[in-house]
């Protein structure tokens, strides 16, 4: 019996100490980090979608600039589109298409920034499109011309004035460019142009009107001049730090596309007009030395937010991102490496002749059947006396409690005979008279030690 229990102890503390397979707690940290970075993706990719319709590099439409962004990575051009102004400080030619009614400030804080990082091109809006209803399996961002706004953007360049000529006589018949290229525009009758000081032009209607044009700000842009058919200044190296000539060399250009149907979906339908785009945008490369191109959306209504995920990764947060890291990398190594002997907890029922009875007893208490075990209890305590007094085994009670008796009337002659005390005990009912029965039993047993 000792055996038995000391066994069934050890088996049970072994269970209880490792409650779950080692596989199986690998499986839940696994699934529960795949969900937590599943979860830092869709914070990181909430953004609303690109093709809606509007003026920028992602839009379909008549008005955007899907087919720009593809000319230029098809022409060998790294293309990247952006919704933040951090991503505006990369190296390359930088496209802005702000909404009509963007913040003139903030454009000018982006212009001034990149004047030493790389050119910036900045594209005018007109048309106000709308999304065309999806039916007859008609592509995704396509969209309808339902008329004009022209920018207005107090805060940057506020020397430049921007028109929209669509008076009768005064239409643009197309572009050209002063080394004899020319091209349609797919609206004549709405052709928005230019006006101010320090202007280059680019590009130009048949009558004169600036369509995109330069900034002539003391930079060197061999590469812009040379489309403009200016001659470019004479560099003298005996210049100050950072200037040959009187020229700033660590200038980059802003060139001011007043026309947006020069680079815009509607626009570069025309071969031509494509080539023209695309020759702006190399020229603008050439003088900076990179072949990245970078489409802002933020400026477009396309502007994200920073995420939880952006943040994690980027200074200051970046260094308490690897120190948690570092840190569920030790935890995870110390939880599968154990040091020192295994604890193991003690058994709920600890062996033992002396527990068993007290368990045996609460489960009779507890179940309310102590009247039971009455007779049986005097039956044994019969026996124990019989052997012990010498006794003949086997006989009937009715003979054994006499000799009992008188044996105990020798020695003791004031206690209560035995057979009136079995009596008492077999006929007990209540728990108290059973007990107290059993207590006086018990005492007699030990008189007759």
């Amino acid at each position: 019996m000792s055996t038995a229990d000391t066994h069934a102890g050890g088996s049970s503390a072994g269970g209880a100490s490792a409650p779950f397979a080692r596989g199986t707690v690998l499986a839940l940290l696994l699934v529960g980090a795949a969900l937590f970075v599943g979860l830092l993706w869709f914070l990181g990719h909430s953004a609303s979608p690109a093709n809606n319709g509007g003026g920028h590099a992602s839009g379909r439409g008549l008005n955007g600039y899907a087919a720009l962004a593809a000319l230029a990575q098809e022409d060998g051009y790294t293309v990247a589109r952006t919704r933040s102004e951090s991503g505006m400080e990369q190296p390359g030619v930088l496209v802005l298409t702000p909404l009509p009614d963007a913040d003139g400030k903030a454009i000018a804080r982006i212009v001034d920034k990149r004047r030493t990082i790389g050119p910036t091109v900045i594209i005018t809006p007109k048309w106000q499109a709308s999304l065309l209803p999806r039916k007859e399996k008609r592509p995704r961002g396509w969209t309808r011309i339902n008329g004009v706004s022209l920018a207005q953007w107090p805060g940057f360049a506020d020397d430049v004035t921007v028109s929209l000529n669509g008076e009768k006589g005064a239409q643009g018949h197309g572009w050209r460019t002063a080394d004899g290229r020319s091209g349609p525009l797919p609206n004549d009758k709405l052709v928005v142009s230019g006006t101010g000081q320090a202007l280059v032009p680019l590009v130009t209607t048949s009558d004169g009107r600036t369509l995109a044009a330069y900034r002539d700000d003391n930079g060197y842009y061999p590469s812009l001049d040379r489309l403009a058919d200016v001659e470019p200044p004479t560099v003298e190296p005996s210049g100050p730090e950072g200037e040959d000539g009187g020229r700033n060399m660590d200038l980059h250009p802003v060139i001011l596309v007043f026309e947006p149907d020069l680079m815009d979906n509607y626009g570069l339908a025309n071969r031509p007009t494509a080539m023209l785009a695309l020759d702006i945008l190399h020229a603008a490369a050439v003088d900076s030395g990179s072949r990245a191109i970078t489409f802002d959306l933020s400026l477009a209504g396309l502007g994200g937010r920073p995420n939880l995920l952006t943040l994690a990764f980027e200074p200051p947060f970046l260094a308490a991102t690897v120190g948690l890291l570092l840190t569920l990398l030790a935890v995870g190594w110390r939880a599968f490496c154990r040091f020192g002997p295994p604890r193991t907890a003690p058994p709920s029922i600890p062996p033992g002749k002396t527990t068993l009875v007290a368990n045996s007893a609460a489960l009779i208490r507890r179940a309310g059947r102590l009247h039971l075990l009455t007779v049986p209890f005097v039956d044994a305590l019969r026996e124990r006396l019989v052997a012990r007094l010498g006794l003949r085994r086997g006989a009937a009670a009715e003979q054994v409690d006499p000799l009992i008796d008188a044996h105990l009337a020798r020695l003791h002659p004031d206690s209560m005979p035995f057979s009136i005390a079995a009596a008492q005990l077999a006929a007990a009912h209540r728990p108290a008279d059973a007990v107290r029965a059993a207590q006086a039993l018990h005492t007699l047993e030990k008189d007759l030690a």
